[in-house]
Parts: structure tokens; sequence; C-alpha cells
């Protein structure tokens, strides 16, 4: 039986009723889809695969295809798109298609807007392939003409944005793995790489910005920035300057570690785990993608992933990865661990290609 999702104005049930079904995964036949027995049926796959697979179609489907998340609970890959024709094209793939109202061009121009009449310290916005619009953040120090603002401008974008108000206060967590110490600050290590066939580790670029000498946590010098970028991105390069173990994989903190052989990009839906120095290990999704962030003082940093992973001041430049592949660097967010929040991570095969390093 051949089923496809459907949002926005082609839907044959409203609002929140469509909330509903896209948040529970669930699926609903549309009035002209037909029945044949040999309809391809959406492939099981992995977060990896299924990102894989999301970059090939959306290279096939160019300005048809409207973003892509994948749908933990079925294991399969959904495919935003405009019309039939590339609905077809997503179920020949082995993809779930999903009609929606707003292409990438127009949810462009609406970050567009934002970016130019929404820059308030304090907010983030992000693409959001499960409801196919821009979704506005308000933290708790965004003031009420602030607010006003704000929704002034998401109300003018229409169906292609909403505006939510946080709980905690967007910052960058300075204060991964290990424990990494300098001058002014303490935050974790990312994932070590090589360069030239010599050995340096990737953290967050608001640490690296202002501490140029890395000590361990024993206070033994360990690196020295090489490169830093922020606001804008937010990696570093420090390269060792130690002979120290410098081993490619992520310290778990119970004794033992996660193996990282490569890097992948993220896909929305993709469960990861983020390892800090201040709070350890913890788990969550990924929740958006190309997020920018506004954290104050001229801080804006874009391109970022957003999950629902918690983190705390000097969890900053840690790790984000998903079995053995890399994902992200620690940036910044809101809340805690102890009653939750949201985070935000550099991507780290950006970080890589900029740096000239690998994983290794």
């Amino acid at each position: 039986m051949k089923h496809r999702r459907i949002s926005g104005r082609r839907a044959v049930v409203t609002g929140a009723g469509i909330a509903a079904l896209v948040a529970a995964g669930v699926t609903f036949q549309t009035a002209n889809a037909s029945e044949t027995p040999d309809t391809p049926r959406p492939r099981l796959l992995s977060a990896l695969a299924a990102g894989e697979l999301g970059s090939t179609l959306g290279a096939d489907l160019g300005a048809d295809a409207a973003g892509v998340y994948y749908d933990a609970r079925s294991r399969n890959l959904v495919v935003n798109v405009l019309d039939e024709a590339a609905a077809k094209t997503v179920e020949a793939a082995g993809a779930e298609a999903r009609l929606v109202q707003n292409s990438l061009a127009e949810l462009a121009s609406a970050r567009t807007t934002l970016k130019k009449d929404a820059a308030v310290p304090g907010t983030a916005w992000v693409t959001d392939p499960t409801t196919n619009k821009i979704v506005v953040t308000a933290d708790r120090t965004v003031s009420t003409t602030e607010w006003a603002k704000l929704a002034e401008v998401v109300e003018g974008l229409g169906a292609k944005a909403e505006l939510r108000r946080g709980k905690g206060e967007f910052t960058p967590f300075v204060a991964g793995g290990d424990a990494i110490n300098g001058s002014g600050g303490r935050c974790s290590l990312g994932f070590n790489v090589v360069k030239g066939g010599k050995p340096y580790f990737l953290t967050a670029g608001h640490c690296t910005e202002s501490i140029s000498t890395w000590s361990d946590s024993s206070g033994a010098e360990i690196g020295t920035t090489e490169t830093s970028s922020f606001p804008g991105d937010d990696y570093g390069l420090v390269r060792y300057t130690a002979e120290v173990d410098h081993p490619s994989e992520v310290n778990l903190h119970n004794g033992s570690a996660q193996a990282i052989t490569g890097a992948a990009e993220a896909t929305v839906g993709m469960k990861v785990t983020r390892s800090g120095s201040t709070t350890q290990v913890h788990d969550g999704t990924v929740t958006g993608l190309d997020a920018t962030v506004n954290y104050g003082n001229g801080d804006v940093v874009n391109g970022l992933i957003q999950t629902d992973v918690c983190a705390e001041p000097g969890d900053s430049g840690g790790s984000l990865f998903s079995g053995a592949s890399a994902i992200g660097l620690t940036s910044g967010g809101s809340g805690d661990c102890a009653s939750g929040g949201e985070t935000f991570f550099q991507p780290v095969t950006e970080a890589l290609s900029a740096t000239g390093t690998r994983i290794g």
C-alpha cells in the first residue's frame, strides 16, 4: 500500500493535526495515491546511511527538494518535496516522500529577512524540516520590547516561520572528552586530528580565540593554538607540543572510550552522544541544521547543528559523535543537565575542511 506524508496547504487535515502526525512519526494515505502492490516501500536505514541518501536525493531533485530528516522510530529517511513528480523519485530511491508548502529557497529568504530585521541578542533560528519552517527561539534575556519586534517580523513571514520562547539563556559554554585549560578558562578537547603527519586537536573557536597555550588537567602544557575561527564559525585548531598519547577516540568517562574512525554530516533525527569535561556523557537527538545563534556582544555564529542534548560551562569544544563518526564540536546553548536544554554544535566536517586536517 502506498503512503505519503503531507504537510502545509496541500494537506487534508489542518495545523495541529498535521503537527501531531509528524511528531508521532505517523503516515497517512493521500486521496490520490495509487494502491499498487509493487510501489517501493521505504528502506530501513541507519542515520548515517539516511544522511548519505538524503544528500544524493537533494542533489538529484534540486529545487524540488525541501529538506530531509531521519525517522528513528521507523528507520526511514523522510524527504520533503514540492510536487508529485519529485515524490515518485524519492519513493523509487527507497525514501518516504512528504509534500510540503515551503521550498528551501523560500526558507532561505525567510532567514535573510530575520538576519536583516531581527538581529536580537539571545535569539536563535534554525531550519526545521519536520515543520517545514524556520523556528525562531528567544531566550529569557529577550525583553518584552524585543519580543514584540521579533513577533512582528515572524508574523510577516507567514507560514514560513514560528516564534518560541526558551527557558534558558544562550551562551557559549566556556569554563570532548578531556579537560583542557588555559589562562582564563577551561574547555574540552573535541577530536584528535592529523595535519601534515603531525598531531593536532580540534576544540571550540570561542575557546581558542582568547587562549593561546593549553594544559591538561594536571597543569602540564600540551599544545598551542594555531587556528581560531569565532564568531561566524566556532572551531579552533591546537598543535600538540608535548609527547603525549593522542588516540582517535572519545573519553566516555567510565573507564572506556569510543573509537572515532571518520567524520559525517548530521541529519535531523540522528541519535548522537556528547562528551565534555563538566557533565561527561549525555545522549540526545539532532533537532535542526544550519542554525544561527546570537550570543550577544556581536558574537553571531552560523551553520550550527541544533540538538536536545544538555551541556554546561566547560563542555565547550567537546565531542559530538554518532557511533564511530565525529559529528560536531560543542559551541553553546541554554539550560543545564539538571533541567535540560538545547545545545548547538559546530559541524566537524566544516572544521576539518577549513583547517586541512583529518580524523586520525
